[in-house]
């Protein structure tokens, strides 16, 4: 089977001959890997790995004013300017080997009155998403491999325009407020995916559905916040995606167990990133209580095994998210769970590949 093949079939739980390997990782990543592989492209190291790539298109933006804000990215690493396309503002911040676009100064900090977010400079214009570039990406990459894109979200944007501290406070004394810039958030983004959907055609096949709601031990939001906020908003979101044909993958890292039920509800197709190392999220036990209704994705734990393991060890963990959210032999898409960080000895990535590519072994 090809690349493409085999992670379509697993979406539609078809059989395939192995389970299908994915790969996330951070830029310095990349280019330690072209450097190793002597190639001058990304697609060119999935080729050499033999992944299984889900290759991300991006909606690239054009400010108003000044230079491309850059494409859709929760943290900012993929932009092109000194602001997110909502107005965020960035700053480089350089430790060790990595490099990363931390958020700066939220912009919404002023604007403390649903009213008040009609006088906001920098809520997106949807004339100015980069749509042809967007489908001739997704063209070309969905001759070789499934494509996925663009990046949206309701409250990661929230918590970026207003600061996570205020984003909190927000949510407990002003949903009033809340619900006034939720409601610009998503139909911004709604319309942009119509556009390009409509452009797309059967070169796109999942969506990329990103809103944190856990940390490391516990949700950041209660249920019942999460019920009235973002509910609503996920529901008709999968709902808009599967009209056109598409899946919807869906992001959230943490300690997220209380609400995947409500999540997968829904209608998500895929969950990522399964970060197992938080409690509650149990790789047998997602797998035994939500295995028939949702593609797993992720896994292979990137806080501690792979940045400081050895091979032995990154196959070992490798054959246990196999063994669990593979039980069955479908329903799982093995990957680094979330993105491989700089500094992470490349035998443990291809440690992780092989193991996924010998069936386990």
């Amino acid at each position: 089977m090809t690349p493409r093949e085999r992670v379509l079939a697993t979406l539609k739980r078809q059989p395939t001959d192995r389970t299908p390997v994915d790969l996330w990782h951070t830029p310095e990543i990349g280019a330690a890997l072209r450097k190793h592989f002597s190639v001058g492209s990304d697609v060119e190291v999935y080729r050499k790995l033999g992944l299984d790539k889900i290759v991300w298109v991006f909606m690239d933006y054009q400010m108003a004013v000044g230079d491309r804000a850059g494409a859709q990215s929760g943290a900012g690493a993929e932009s092109g300017g000194s602001r997110t396309m909502w107005g965020v503002p960035l700053k480089g911040i350089q430790t060790g080997e990595a490099h990363y676009a931390e958020f700066g100064e939220p912009p919404l900090g002023g604007y403390d009155s649903p009213a008040s977010l009609s006088d906001y400079a920098f809520w997106p214009d949807v004339d100015r998403f980069d749509y042809d570039g967007a489908v001739a990406k997704a063209a070309e990459a969905s001759k070789e491999f499934a494509v996925i894109g663009p990046w949206v979200s309701f409250f990661e944007i929230y918590c970026q325009m207003r600061g996570l501290e205020q984003a909190m406070m927000d949510l407990a004394l002003d949903p009033d407020y809340v619900d006034a810039a939720l409601d610009r958030i998503e139909a911004i983004q709604t319309e942009m995916m119509k556009r390009f959907f409509a452009r797309a055609g059967k070169t796109l096949d999942l969506v990329f559905i990103s809103d944190d709601i856990a940390g490391q031990t516990s949700l950041i939001l209660s249920p019942d916040m999460w019920r009235r906020h973002l509910q609503p908003r996920l529901k008709r979101w999968c709902d808009l995606i599967h009209a056109h044909g598409l899946k919807v993958f869906y992001h959230t890292d943490g300690a997220a167990r209380p609400l995947l039920g409500p999540i997968i509800a829904c209608g998500i197709d895929v969950l990522n990133p399964i970060q197992h190392a938080c409690p509650g999220m149990e790789l047998a036990e997602l797998k035994n209580e939500y295995g028939d209704r949702v593609i797993f994705h992720g896994g292979v734990d990137n806080q501690s095994v792979l940045p400081f393991g050895t091979p032995e060890t990154v196959r070992a963990e490798t054959r246990d998210c196999l063994a669990k959210l593979g039980a069955g032999g479908q329903g799982y898409i093995c990957c680094s769970c979330h993105n491989v960080q700089a500094g992470t000895p490349l035998e443990n990535i291809f440690a992780m590949v092989e193991t996924v590519r010998k069936g386990g072994r």
